[in-house]
């Protein structure tokens, strides 16, 4: 129930956040949430990481349907990539990733023993 909780703070808080501050306000949510919660670092990691992607996936996909399609597919063009379907992927593998590791080093913190 607690891991449930975490990711839709993490989520929930960190859309609200953004709002107002820089992308990498992210993972100053994702880190206070889980030194809050007090879980094992793996689980940490996992709820910072679903958190967040779940966060950048709803963000991503309000602005991908709002413009057709042509700010990711233009974006996915500069990078190479196949289509901006693969663009919107790695967009929420990097903030996935990004809010997994806050939420992991603040468990670590809380608790370095359980490494």
């Amino acid at each position: 129930m607690r891991f449930i909780l975490s990711i839709i703070l993490i989520a929930f808080i960190a859309s609200f956040v953004e709002y107002f501050l820089p992308w990498w306000s992210i993972a100053i949510v994702a880190f206070i949430v889980s030194f809050a919660m007090a879980q094992k670092p793996a689980v940490s990691f996992l709820a910072g990481f679903l958190g967040i992607a779940l966060f950048w996936l709803c963000a991503v996909l309000f602005i991908d349907w709002s413009n057709n399609h042509i700010l990711s597919g233009k974006l996915a063009f500069v990078f190479k990539l196949p289509n901006y379907g693969m663009f919107i992927f790695i967009t929420i593998l990097v903030g996935g990733i990004i809010g997994g590791f806050a939420a992991w080093a603040a468990a670590l913190l809380r608790s370095p023993e359980k490494v």
